[in-house]
């Protein structure tokens, strides 16, 4: 495989595609502050102490129903004895305290607004492919004014599978009339490269966001960049 420098060395990630796929938390948006608060609630009606912002930016990154077991667990590696009830109770207690609050944290990072303007002044096609279970998405959208940004919307549980299996990337692929080979796929965690290697897409990743505990650029994605404006 190519190796990253290389490849920023000699193309630019926009060449040759159509379609550009973003990732959400950790790439548009800093959601942890909604998340760890969430999270806090859930942990406090439960009757365990919180964990706090910090710890949760530690296990953020692979979906709700992981967070919320990371956090049952007090460390980012699930204790394997989890009661399986208890998992699906806090996840539900999770999930409608994260309602009540998603919108209210959530920021957009610098450069997200000029990148994704300059994509669509440019003539590409976006979608959005995350984890974060498909009800969450719009009203987030909204809030942050992106809502018209994206020609479709994906959740983690739109389909049978999520990343980094590539059935969601290929989904968007297919509906939005491209090829992988036309595809750039845009996310901050070694699960947006992997999906993006299994699908046969190019990948773009970002230096901040929710990789933990190795750095993105361990996954070794085809461009890394500080900023999305660093895209066009």
């Amino acid at each position: 495989m190519t190796n990253s420098a290389s490849l920023q060395d000699s193309l630019s990630p926009l060449q040759g595609k159509d379609l550009v796929l973003f990732d959400l938390d950790g790439t548009l948006v800093d959601s942890v502050p909604s998340l760890a608060l969430a999270m806090d609630r859930m942990l406090q009606q439960l009757g365990r102490p919180p964990a706090g912002e910090e710890r949760a930016r530690q296990w953020v990154g692979n979906g709700a129903a992981m967070l919320v077991a990371r956090a049952l667990s007090g460390d980012r590696e699930v204790d394997p004895e989890l009661d399986p009830s208890l998992k699906d109770e806090a996840l539900e207690l999770f999930l409608q305290a994260y309602g009540d609050c998603a919108d209210e944290q959530a920021t957009l990072y610098p450069g997200v607004q000029e990148c994704l303007q300059g994509l669509q002044q440019r003539g590409l096609k976006l979608a959005l492919v995350t984890n974060k279970p498909a009800r969450f998405i719009e009203p987030l959208l909204q809030t942050l004014g992106l809502e018209e940004c994206f020609e479709l919307l994906l959740g983690g549980d739109s389909l049978s599978t999520k990343k980094p299996d590539p059935q969601p990337l290929h989904h968007c692929i297919d509906r939005l009339g491209s090829r992988p080979e036309a595809t750039l796929m845009v996310g901050d965690s070694a699960t947006d490269v992997q999906a993006a290697r299994n699908a046969g897409v190019a990948v773009a990743a970002v230096s901040y966001g929710y990789s933990y505990p190795l750095p993105v650029s361990a996954a070794e994605p085809d461009w890394l960049v500080d900023c999305l404006t660093e895209l066009l």
